[in-house]
């Protein structure tokens, strides 16, 4: 091979590289975009613009483009290359004391933003290794971060023949798919591939499937080996209870932040985008519509393509909901820090795509809601008397909700996001903490015995707070009954000392009122009338 064969194999292999793994830089004068696809907030523009120059520049020169005013902003997410500090979205705090945890106060900063932050997301990139390694443009490709967290491939084969014969429903299995049944042309690392399918559990990783990764000897596009080729990106979830708020948010949150793991091009928020649920059930929640903000497409499942062979040009395996160190569930925080950027831009994507909107205030009253349950256990026996309580003091407007089926889920979050104070008893209700404003508290009324579920939370969003101190001044109706036997704080209801309950809504209304933010809300409302 000459010097000048060799030039061109090495522009062509690394233009291969650049479109199969997602860093094909975007030719200004080539490309057109449509702004109006962006539809993210308006706090998270500047982000986006910078991270995405050539569309900043399309939007100098097209007087049309809406977002002038966003564009040559400083900024970026925290886990680009260059980040410095200042300029990230995240700005975390340690109040709390760091000794006995790290040895200084940026060593503990720095594990809160590595373990529940945009850290995270920047040492899972930094973790990205090649698994099946292309030659060519045809060619597919496959890569992951450690323990196969997170993976994404292009011109992937998936072999879903088998599900014509399986009678039992698949949830939670880890033998979908067999040797051979995925797949793609293109060099399989084997050994390397082996070494990472080490956490192999239905919802910590992808090992499950992609330890049955097979080197093929056609590219399955080209040569028309599937029954259908699926164009538009997919993302397959494997996802928690969807009964449940706190472990389905799982999701969405590892599903959001898995966005930006991918943020390789412009189109990275687009909704024209499939989710498939590697599952047979029929997806039904009651938070079905928080896909909204992901997909303007149906949610597909397994029996989609069940007895078909199917290739996808473009396939993201995001993080999961269980995955050991993970993010949401089984998060270890360090003690002392607050105000995770990654959650709090999760909340305010949440919100925008769903249209949930925040009411303008027309006096200075504090918006209580007390969080009712329906339930068996976990009931607040005196809450009539705590509620009357409340309505005494004429700078609090209280409410009484209880979120189920009978109110739709966006109504629900309207009543979040405009909510100063939300009250309730422990109990997965008590996630819509995520999509308070950043003013807010959470009032976890007594946490019966689970102290750190949504305390770690209210860290990770960064809002206020506080639960019950004092066991003197609550009755427990009974020692609780476990449905497996024994005494346990969650199966059983209480009653609580009102004069204590209003000192501690006092205590959070004082916070509501000296926050910074929340001055600045009613400040604007006031400058407007």
């Amino acid at each position: 091979m000459t010097r000048v064969e060799m030039n061109e194999w090495c522009i062509r292999r690394l233009y291969t590289y650049q479109i199969l793994f997602g860093l094909l830089v975007i030719i200004t004068q080539n490309y057109a975009f449509n702004f109006s696809e962006i539809n993210l907030p308006k706090e998270h523009l500047p982000f986006y613009f910078s991270n995405y120059p050539a569309v900043a520049e399309k939007c100098k020169e097209d007087e049309k483009c809406p977002y002038k005013d966003e564009l040559d902003k400083n900024v970026c997410w925290g886990y680009e290359h260059g980040c410095r500090a200042q300029n990230s979205y995240s700005r975390p705090s340690c109040p709390g004391d760091h000794k006995g945890w790290v040895k200084t106060k940026q060593d503990q900063l720095n594990t809160f933003y590595s373990q529940g932050d945009f850290g995270y997301i920047k040492d899972q990139l930094q973790e990205m290794m090649v698994i099946c390694e292309p030659t060519f443009v045809d060619d597919s490709s496959l890569e992951c971060s450690k323990h196969l967290r997170f993976c994404r491939g292009r011109n992937i084969m998936i072999n879903f023949t088998d599900l014509s014969s399986r009678s039992e429903p698949i949830r939670y299995k880890m033998d979908v798919l067999k040797e051979g049944q995925i797949g793609g042309y293109c060099q399989l690392h084997k050994s390397r591939l082996d070494e990472e399918c080490d956490h192999i559990s239905p919802l910590q990783s992808w090992g499950p499937e992609l330890r049955y990764f097979t080197q093929l000897s056609r590219r399955p596009i080209v040569e028309k080996d599937c029954d259908v080729v699926i164009e538009k990106p997919t993302f397959v979830l494997k996802i928690d209870a969807t009964v449940n708020m706190y472990h389905h948010f799982c999701d969405f949150l590892n599903l959001y932040a898995s966005l930006h793991m991918n943020s390789t091009h412009p189109s990275t928020f687009s909704r024209d985008v499939h989710i498939l649920i590697w599952e047979s059930y029929t997806y039904q929640s009651s938070f079905e519509v928080v896909w909204e903000a992901f997909t303007n497409h149906p949610v597909w499942d397994l029996k989609t393509f069940r007895g078909d062979t199917v290739c996808f040009k473009n396939i993201v395996f995001p993080l999961l909901p269980r995955m050991i160190f993970g993010l949401f569930y089984n998060t270890p925080i360090i003690w002392g820090c607050e105000k995770s950027g990654l959650f709090h831009a999760f909340s305010k994507h949440i919100l925008h795509r769903l249209k949930v909107p925040l009411h303008k205030r027309f006096n200075n009253k504090i918006q209580i809601t007390l969080l009712s349950r329906n339930t068996t256990y976990r009931n607040i026996l005196n809450e009539n008397e705590l509620l009357a309580a409340l309505k005494k003091n004429e700078d609090y407007q209280v409410k009484r909700v209880i979120y189920n089926r009978q109110l739709q889920f966006k109504q629900q979050l309207e009543i979040t996001y405009n909510t100063d104070i939300f009250i309730g008893i422990h109990g997965a209700g008590l996630t819509h903490l995520l999509f308070l404003p950043d003013w807010a508290v959470v009032f976890e009324l007594y946490n019966c015995e689970d102290e750190g579920c949504y305390m770690d939370l209210a860290r990770l969003r960064g809002v206020k707070y506080i639960t019950w101190q004092d066991k003197s001044k609550l009755e427990q109706q009974d020692q609780g009954h476990h449905p497996d036997g024994g005494a346990h704080a969650k199966f059983t209801n209480y009653s609580f000392d009102v004069n204590e309950f209003l000192r501690l809504v006092a205590v959070a209304a004082k916070h509501v009122k000296n926050h910074k933010a929340f001055q600045a809300f009613h400040k604007d409302i006031h400058d407007e009338l």
